[in-house]
């Protein structure tokens, strides 16, 4: 029996809620009281220094990534994940916007097609709080995404790299990428790429800041020029990048919703029913209108699938028992649920809505500045594949559906 769970017994308490008390306890005091102030209008350096500040933080208490093995420093059950995630919402913890690839999307590569080698190297620089970005899309080749056209060449004992991706999520600040590219041009276009990890101090990277709608310059573009790549930081074998790259996308579709699937229920869902209850000018509260009630009734039970979902897929993957299509069902349902309860928002608020203009930087998609919120859920819609691509892959994978129409009909 561990120290823990002779503590439960002692106290007449299960293992969960002993646990829960104890990630509330901590929350209690390590979020920073006054992060949401503080985060609003940071400056670039501002927002890295606190973001690195509370990474180490979560890993010094074992939460950074508790979705790891045990021998890379996780280990913790789907059960506690869930009740983990469920607390660092409802206390309004700040999220790992920076450290959201490197802890879920390089990991989930690295630990399914990496050599030895590559995560001794890299997941400890990952958990030194090593940033991450994503160089997947390019402006011809977003949702056909097999239709890239940076181009890497071998010389040597390296890879020589030239070509655009853009949309990359926080490359500004990051270490290192994600990178594909395309080894073979004579070859099938899904058959001639090769994924690579690209160290983004090298010479002939140039990334630039994307101004967005919001205000915010979440992604950004990043040029390479002649960039070259060591023969050992391809991942996977040479033209064999497609497989690899759904290892990556299925992290992305999938096994990042455990967390996000929480922070909708217990923040998201939060601030909306605080929205409804707030008098309008008029001195009435829109959770008395009847209509009202029955979408926060409907919100709440969408929410309620969607963890569901979200935990069995996550319980799933670790027996190896995921079908073709499960992630993509999941990030089709939280991105359009996202984007339906933003807007529900943003109706209930309008332009008017407190904080309209402005939202903390680690913060998450959801914050109650409910235009904002709106506009930035149509990253979920598009990125990592957009619903459209999602409903594809249901139906060809998932429910077997032919490719091309039926001659005839």
């Amino acid at each position: 029996m561990t120290a823990g769970n002779a503590q439960a017994a002692g106290t007449g308490l299960t293992p969960l809620i002993e646990f829960r008390a104890e990630v509330r306890d901590w929350c209690r005091t390590h979020i920073p009281g006054d992060w949401r102030a503080a985060q609003t209008d940071a400056t670039d350096a501002e927002f890295v220094a606190f973001q690195r500040e509370w990474f180490r933080a979560l890993r010094g208490a074992g939460f950074a990534v508790p979705h790891w093995p045990r021998e890379w420093g996780g280990g913790m059950s789907v059960a506690r994940q869930v009740v983990l995630y469920q607390e660092l919402a409802a206390q309004d913890a700040p999220r790992l916007v920076l450290g959201f690839v490197a802890i879920h999307h390089a990991a989930a590569t690295l630990l399914a097609a990496g050599t030895r080698a590559q995560r001794e190297r890299h997941l400890p620089g990952i958990l030194d709080g090593e940033i991450w970005a994503q160089g997947f899309s390019e402006p011809g080749a977003g949702s056909d995404l097999a239709a890239l056209s940076t181009t890497a060449r071998r010389d040597g004992e390296n890879y020589v790299v030239t070509g655009q991706k853009v949309w990359a999520s926080g490359a500004q600040f990051a270490d290192w990428c994600l990178l594909l590219a395309r080894t073979d041009p004579d070859a099938p276009k899904r058959q001639g790429i090769s994924y690579f990890l690209m160290d983004m101090r090298s010479p002939g990277v140039d990334v630039r800041p994307i101004r967005q709608a919001t205000g915010e310059s979440h992604f950004c573009e990043i040029f390479l020029d002649e960039v070259r790549i060591p023969v050992t930081n391809l991942v996977g074998a040479e033209h064999a990048g497609w497989q690899v790259a759904q290892r990556t996308l299925g992290a992305e579709r999938g096994l990042t919703m455990l967390e996000l699937a929480e922070r909708l229920g217990n923040a998201g869902f939060r601030w909306l029913l605080e929205a409804c209850t707030r008098p309008d000018p008029d001195g009435r509260r829109p959770i008395e209108d009847p209509v009202v009630l029955d979408r926060l009734a409907t919100f709440d039970t969408e929410i309620t699938g969607l963890r569901a979902l979200c935990r069995d897929l996550v319980e799933r993957h670790d027996r190896s028992a995921t079908g073709p299509a499960d992630a993509s069902i999941v990030k089709l349902y939280y991105s359009e649920l996202l984007q339906r309860l933003t807007d529900f928002g943003a109706e209930l608020g309008g332009v008017a809505a407190h904080g309209v203009l402005r939202k903390p930087r680690s913060g998450g998609w959801e914050s109650g500045a409910w235009v904002l919120d709106f506009l930035g859920s149509w990253e979920w819609t598009i990125p990592g594949g957009s619903s459209e691509i999602q409903r594809t892959i249901i139906g060809e994978r998932g429910l077997g559906l032919p490719r091309e129409p039926v001659a005839g009909r």
